[in-house]
């Protein structure tokens, strides 16, 4: 009995894993279908953009709504409403007929991802004994991981086969079938859990988190498109101001001992706050520098957008690699795995930009050593990252403890490619430097960039708890 107890119930984290799989990939496989769906719709350039920022603002604003929703009414009805909007929201990208259409489409779907992706880090903090989570946050890391750097691969891949004559549209057919299979084996093999301790949803949390979240989200995803105009700022102090109300409501219904939507002594644990601080850091990096990589081999170097994920893919067996070995020692060596990662890591970044900016003409080749460099560090440190944050949250908190920190995931890419963004397109001059040259010296500011969020989330990393939590 005592073995069954300690048991990982790897069916049932395969189905969720699956689904965050999905989620993750249909923020980045989108990416290289753009001059498709410009061709094919008759689309602007900011239909484009909407085309993957309407997933984005709808995934980051509801995920905290949705883990309080899921506390209520039980995480895998939640869960499996999420994979049927999503797969539905799927068939509807497939079969727009106009850029409208597909963009309304995709807000659906980031709507269907936010009621999906929290559940499955609540799901390992509820269902997975303590001692154990370690291993299964190593397959989390590893599957997002390989989602986020292996999602131009994918949907070059697909795009290339142009099966049936679906040219773009095959990357969002492609979740239909396995929408249906995750439904069918979610119903199987899932177990419903939810949290006594929420009676009613904080609807003034909600609306007024809603808001401050959408006035963040928007101008990051939007800024660097327009230009940084004054409405960019307008909704940043607006969104500060949201923020300082609903810490005052939150506050407000722990006094009369209400049910806040984010319980703030969440806050008041170190390895919680520290670690959402190292999560912000490290989705920051991870999502700019690969879109900044993208941008590079495409427009710089004239690569296919298959041609481009390939060179992400020695990085991606790198990064799986290293994720395998941090989920084995962690145990053993707890905090030390991520002080090695985190200062590999930034060595990568620091190499790449050195290596580009003494002279050599960026080549794949040249770059590839040191994108693997880095993916040694971020296995290190991203997939145990996601322990550190939850590894101390008490199971009653589980589900609202995993919204904050899908929500960390998502602002902290949104900041990271504003801030990236802006970096390495004001760098970007091919038509006075000519193309190779101009995207050599891009990515290689654009490198240092990513170092500062490196070397943040490296002090973060040594300010962390040392020993890893012996229970839940």
């Amino acid at each position: 009995m005592a073995a069954k107890a300690d048991a990982i119930p790897w069916m049932t984290m395969s189905v969720v894993l699956a689904a965050l799989f999905m989620a993750v990939l249909d923020s980045f496989i989108v990416v290289v279908a753009d001059p498709s769906i410009v061709a094919d719709l008759h689309a602007s350039d900011s239909d484009v953009q909407w085309v993957l920022a309407g997933y984005q603002l709808s995934y980051a604003v509801f995920i905290i709504t949705a883990t309080r929703l899921a506390d209520m009414l039980g995480r895998k009805r939640i869960f499996l409403f999420g994979v049927i909007l999503f797969t539905l929201a799927s068939v509807a990208c497939a079969m727009s007929p106009n850029a409208g259409s597909l963009i309304a489409s995709r807000v659906v779907q980031g709507l269907g991802a936010a009621l999906m992706v929290p559940q499955v880090f609540a799901f390992v903090t509820v269902l997975v004994p303590a001692a154990r989570r370690h291993s299964v946050y190593g397959a989390v890391g590893i599957v997002m991981g390989m989602a986020t750097i292996g999602g131009q691969v994918i949907g070059g891949l697909l795009i290339g086969a142009d099966l049936f004559d679906s040219g773009w549209r095959m990357v969002f057919w492609v979740n239909v079938p396995i929408g249906i299979a995750l439904l069918l084996l979610a119903l199987r093999y899932v177990p419903e859990t939810g949290s006594a301790a929420t009676r009613k949803l904080d609807m003034p949390g909600v609306l007024v988190l809603s808001v401050a979240l959408f006035l963040l989200v928007l101008p990051l995803i939007q800024g660097q498109e327009a230009g940084w105009p004054a409405w960019v700022w307008a909704c940043f102090a607006g969104s500060a101001v949201a923020f300082g109300l609903f810490v005052a409501i939150e506050r407000s219904l722990e006094r009369r001992d209400a049910d806040p939507l984010v319980p703030l002594t969440l806050f008041k644990q170190r390895s919680f706050s520290l670690g959402l601080i190292l999560v912000l850091a490290l989705y920051a990096l991870i999502y700019s520098y690969y879109l900044a990589l993208s941008v590079t081999m495409q427009q710089g170097l004239g690569l296919s957008a298959l041609g481009a994920g390939l060179v992400q893919a020695p990085a991606a067996t790198a990064f799986f690699v290293f994720s395998m070995v941090a989920s084995r020692i962690i145990p053993k060596y707890g905090r030390r795995v991520l002080e090695v990662g985190a200062i590999i890591l930034a060595i990568g970044y620091l190499a790449t930009g050195i290596l580009l900016v003494s002279g050599p003409r960026i080549t794949p080749l040249l770059v590839i050593p040191t994108l693997v460099l880095q993916s040694v560090g971020g296995g290190l440190v991203i997939t145990p990252a996601l322990n550190t944050v939850l590894s101390r949250v008490k199971p009653e908190s589980a589900g609202v403890a995993s919204g904050v920190l899908s929500t960390a995931q998502q602002c902290g890419g949104a900041f990271g490619v504003a801030v990236i963004g802006a970096i390495f397109f004001s760098s970007f001059h091919p038509a006075e430097d000519g193309r190779v040259a101009a995207a050599g010296h891009a990515f290689a500011v654009a490198s240092f960039g990513v170092l500062v969020f490196a070397v943040i989330a490296g002090i973060v990393v040594f300010l962390l708890p040392k020993r890893p939590a012996t229970q839940g």
